[in-house]
């Protein structure tokens, strides 16, 4: 506990005897709310455990959990179930008393999982042998087979118990579980026949219906489907979404074989579960037997009773006058009773039989020493809008109980202060025996005045017992009806209600059915039927052993306080633990925490008086040693060791700490602090205090590891250094020997590397080829005109080399003729032509290689076509125009007009020049008196525009081409153009009437480069031709990119020609 105090404000305090505010209702619930936001679902008052239904799975209760609790101080962890249940077995094992734990809460609290855990929890943390494994096995699975005949769905409750269960577990003085024992406690019969709306029968008719083999319901004479039975239908709810019947039956019928029941015990519990389950149907075909229906055969048949019997004993009944008997015929209402009557009592002791046969397979066969612990899982406080008989009976239960919890509290603390000398001061608390005896008291409580209205003769009714009642508690201050209530009240009461005033707050019932219900009579000669079957386990269950005399037999209520009071004897003579369990929300749902729902059951389930009682005097109380083990760091006198008496050491740290008189006092072994403050003060200290110490702890620690780890790192070094450097010494005079033998044959082949491959020479041989190779790997040439960058090589490998260099170049070309496109290999071919015709022919070719040829310069319409300078015939005057080129003829044009047309076919051919010049000259036919006479042009792209013509005319290289300087002006009539070298190009007209054209010179060094660059391209030619005839398509792709590079090469002559110019 005290390890979470400083989360206090976080998760709540968990404990409430640590509450400051411990009257105040408010707080508490204020704690509640806050802890199970946190899923804290576990809370203490005191060693009393709080539990509050999350209504979802919660990882709080594995195995890992379970080893976690298992022998640890109650407060040292976080509250738990499994805290409480290892307390109390330890108590057990160290005091060698018994124990019990109580587990209260309404209906679907969780009462039922919370003794579950528990019981899982001595399953697992108890020691193990084969004989100790099946008796826990028996335990844990007879829950499955109650719950089954004993739970059903309410409204409240999906799994609610309806009836109350006692174990106990039985240890040996080792601490073993070696046996157990149920008791049962007011089972609802009545649910076998009525059942509210939304509600259920027991769960095993369902399961039974649902889940039984084919085999079994045949011999049970039953269908598998619920809505052919009343007795499952009423509520109008055979089917839960929740409930899976089929699975819950292999569960059952799985622990009814571990529980040692054989298969005829199963056929005979199912049996009577069928006769409970068929009674309802055919009560007609039973009483008047003309027609006997299958399932009325069955049920004689289960019963193993005759048929005229079982008639005779739902259809009338027998009177004895003296020593006659007489045979009175039931009215329908009564037959309908007893029909019931006999349903109920076939269940009821069904379920007995069952208890039994579970408490005989564990038994405990071993009669030495024993203690118990047990666990009591009783319904708790129930309040619903119509309240009747068994909530009268429940309520009454709770009254007695929380007298019990009241009276072993206060008991317990008196003791405790009494032990620890610690003067004791009276607790005032609300005393609950007036209500106890408003019910139970002899002659004017209400079960006695029940019982009396049950059996005086005449017409007794539910309203008659009401007016026996107001007769006799007229003035109880507990006790209320609408005649003696006053007028406020009296709106809030029905005629038929009374309202008693219970610890937990007021209660109406309704009085409808109270006779009846406690009466639950079983006709005598319907108990004499019974007994006459042939059925043993029926025979055994309704066996003689009640008075056959004339007495009329106990009635429930009176049957239930006289168990109710043998259970308080037996709890009175435990030591008592307690678990109360909280519902947090009506609909069930995770996370949901509804103030007003909890109020109440805080309320009746009286947990602020328990608070108020524990809190009474002091609010901690703790053992010396525990004490001073715990907040020693706190006091310099008592830190690292106190070698004194734990209590001397104890009140010197409590001086220390600063501990008014008033706030603590100190018992024979315990102290005893009075406020909650002062220990939250304490454990505030003690976080503070445990932090430094801490941090102190930690830096004594790593120094000490560190030396260690330090020297232990030195060590290694060494050892490492002295292994390390014995290798490297080894590894160097190895590597010595290796060089000195490597040299001597390096030298030795040196001296001999003119000569013959021999043993001497063979190495260094291979030496400089490996060398040879390798540097020639990282210098190889990246460009096919590069001649001299190949490496020299060695005379032995001189044939290599020149072998590696041709297939070296091979693969460059072959990458490069690769790389070539379509479009290029286009204007390879046209730059070919223009070779053909003009290499080394005109001055300006060079020029023309590295421009790109376009298939128009005007439009993209045109073949071709390229604007031009038309000189006249006559004075040679310079005219703008576009040179249009078709398929069939060449146009001269001006604008959109067209000024001379020149076909194909009647073209003689075209003149040029030498030099750099665009002069050309179109020599027409002057036998067409159409044409003007030869065509004068100058273009800037010659080569282009003459290589166009000369693909769209299809002409021959030696037919059209004539390197001319004569034109002919018109018919009869000759000109002269005159061609010359100059420092600036133009074109003029002479004083002689010739057109004189000057072009720029040619210089000796772009000749020659020009001629270099000719003579690559041959040689490229040469390396290409042992490529196969059959790639025609990679020769021009390899011409054109060698044309390519020709091109760049005038360029670079050209800028290289203005850069001297400028100069």
């Amino acid at each position: 506990m005290e390890g979470a105090l400083t989360a206090r404000d976080r998760v709540g305090i968990q404990d409430f005897v640590l509450l400051d505010a411990h009257t105040s209702e408010t707080a508490f619930l204020d704690n509640l709310k806050k802890r199970f936001s946190e899923d804290l679902i576990y809370t203490y008052i005191g060693t009393l455990l709080v539990s509050v239904n999350p209504y979802k799975e919660l990882d709080i209760y594995s195995k890992k959990q379970m080893d976690i609790y298992m022998g640890v101080n109650f407060f040292e962890l976080p509250p738990h179930i499994f805290a409480l249940a290892d307390n109390a077995y330890h108590t057990m094992l160290a005091e060698a008393n018994n124990h019990f734990i109580l587990i209260s809460g309404e209906s679907g609290a969780g009462k039922t999982e919370a003794s579950k855990k528990i019981l899982q929890y001595y399953a697992v943390s108890c020691p193990s042998t084969t004989l100790l494994d099946n008796v826990r096995d028996r335990m844990l699975l007879s829950n499955p087979v109650l719950e089954a005949f004993g739970n059903s769905k309410t409204l409240k409750n999906d799994n609610s118990s309806r009836f109350g269960k006692y174990m106990d577990i039985q240890f040996d003085i080792q601490g073993d579980a070696v046996g157990g024992h149920i008791l049962g406690y007011l089972l609802e019969k009545s649910r076998v026949v009525h059942q509210n709306h939304r509600e259920r029968n027991f769960h095993i008719f369902y399961q039974l219906v649902k889940g039984g083999e084919e085999d079994l319901l045949h011999q049970l004479g039953l269908e598998s489907n619920c809505q052919h039975y009343s007795y499952l239908v009423q509520g109008e709810c055979a089917n839960v979404a929740s409930i899976n019947d089929k699975n819950d039956w292999k569960t059952v019928r799985n622990a009814l074989s571990v529980i040692e029941f054989d298969e005829r015990d199963i056929q005979v519990s199912c049996c009577h579960t069928a006769c409970a389950n068929s009674f309802c149907d055919d009560i007609h075909s039973i009483a008047y037997c003309a027609i006997l229906c299958p399932t009325t055969l069955y049920i004689i048949f289960l019963l193993g009773v005759n048929v005229q019997v079982l008639q005779e004993g739902l259809t009338s009944r027998k009177i004895e006058a003296k020593t006659d008997e007489v045979l009175s015929p039931f009215t329908v209402d009564h037959a309908i009773y007893a029909r019931d009557a006999l349903a109920k009592a076939i269940y009821g002791r069904t379920f007995t039989w069952l208890v039994n046969k579970i408490n005989d397979s564990m038994e405990n066969k071993d009669s030495s020493c024993k203690t118990v612990i047990g666990l009591l899982d009783i319904y708790g406080f129930e309040v619903f809008y119509v309240n009747s008989f068994e909530q009268f009976c429940i309520n009454y239960c709770n009254e007695k109980l929380q007298q019990l919890f009241i009276q072993l509290t206060l008991k317990s603390e008196q003791e405790e202060y009494e032990a620890e000398n610690i003067g004791w001061e009276p607790v005032q608390f609300f005393n609950n025996k007036i209500i106890c005896d408003l019910v139970e008291e002899k002659h004017r409580g209400i079960i006695s005045v029940l019982d009396e209205e049950c059996l005086r003769p005449g017409e007794a009714t539910d309203l008659t017992f009401l007016e026996r009642l107001e007769e006799k508690l007229d003035s109880h201050p507990h006790f209320v009806t609408h005649k003696l209530a006053d007028k406020k009240t009296r709106k809030t009461l029905e005629r038929g209600d009374f309202r008693l005033l219970h610890y937990a707050g007021e209660v109406t019932y309704c009085v409808v059915g109270f006779l009846s219900k406690n009466n639950d009579l079983l006709y005598r000669n319907i108990k004499d039927v019974m007994r006459q079957s042939k059925n043993t386990i029926v025979r055994e269950c309704f066996a003689s052993k009640e008075s056959d005399g004339r007495r009329r037999p106990e009635t429930v209520a009176s049957q239930f306080k006289s168990s109710l009071l043998g259970l308080t004897d037996i709890l009175m003579s435990k030591e008592p633990w307690y678990v109360r369990c909280l519902k947090s929300n009506e609909s069930q749902q995770p996370g949901q925490f509804d103030d007003v729902l909890v109020r109440h059951q805080v309320k009746y389930l009286g947990l602020m008086e328990h608070l108020r009682v524990r809190r009474a005097g002091f609010a901690y109380r703790c053992r010396y040693d525990v004490f001073l083990q715990r907040y020693k760091p706190l006091c310099p006198a008592t830190w690292p060791y106190w070698r004194g008496v734990a209590a001397e050491g104890v009140e010197v740290l409590v001086q220390h700490l600063g501990y008014l008189p008033d706030e603590y006092k100190m018992g024979r072994t315990k102290i005893f602090i009075r406020h909650p403050r002062t220990l939250f003060a304490t454990e505030d200290a003690f976080e503070v205090c445990k932090h430094d110490l801490a941090s102190r702890i930690q830096a004594q620690y790593k120094a000490y590891w560190q030396k260690g780890q330090f020297r232990r790192q030195k060590e290694a070094a060494t050892k490492i250094e002295t292994c390390w450097r014995g290798v490297q010494a080894r590894k160097a005079k190895g590597r010595r020997q290796w060089a000195v033998k490597v040299i001597k044959k390096f030298i030795k082949g040196y001296m001999a590397r003119g000569e013959a491959k021999t043993t001497d020479n063979s190495e260094y041989l291979a030496f400089v080829r490996q060398n040879y190779l390798n540097r020639l790997k990282d210098n190889l040439p990246k460009m096919v005109l590069d001649k001299t960058s190949w490496l020299t090589p060695p005379p032995v490998l001189t044939e290599t080399s020149e072998i590696l260099r041709q297939l070296h170049m091979r693969l460059m070309v072959r990458k490069y003729i690769r790389g070539i496109t379509a479009q290029q290999k286009a204007q390879l071919q046209l730059k070919g032509i223009t070779s053909v015709i003009f290499k080394g022919k005109k001055d300006s070719y060079p020029q023309s290689v590295s421009q790109p040829y376009v298939d128009t310069r005007i439009s993209q319409y045109i073949v071709y076509s390229i604007p031009i300078v038309k000189y006249d015939r006559n004075g040679f005057k310079a005219r703008p125009r576009q040179l249009i080129l078709t398929q069939t003829a060449a146009y001269v044009v001006d604008d959109a007009k067209i000024k001379q047309r020149v076909l194909y076919t009647t073209l003689k051919g075209v003149s040029v020049s030498t030099l750099s010049d665009g002069i050309i000259i179109f020599h027409i036919p002057s036998e067409d008196d159409k044409q003007k006479g030869d065509l004068i042009m100058q273009c800037d792209h010659l080569f282009e525009a003459l290589t166009k013509l000369r693909v769209l005319g299809e002409y021959d290289y030696d037919m059209w081409l004539f390197f001319s300087v004569k034109f002919q002006m018109k018919a009869g009539k000759e000109g002269i153009v005159e061609f010359s070298s100059g420092q600036e190009s133009m074109v003029y007209k002479d004083k002689n009437g010739h057109l004189m054209v000057v072009s720029d010179a040619v210089t000796a060094a772009e000749r020659g480069l020009v001629a270099c660059s000719q003579t690559c391209l041959c040689c490229l030619g040469q390396l290409l031709w042992p490529l196969p005839h059959n790639l025609p398509q990679i020769w021009d792709q390899a011409r054109a990119q060698l044309v390519r590079i020709t091109c760049f090469l005038l360029t670079f002559i050209l800028a290289a020609r203005r850069m001297s110019r400028l100069q």
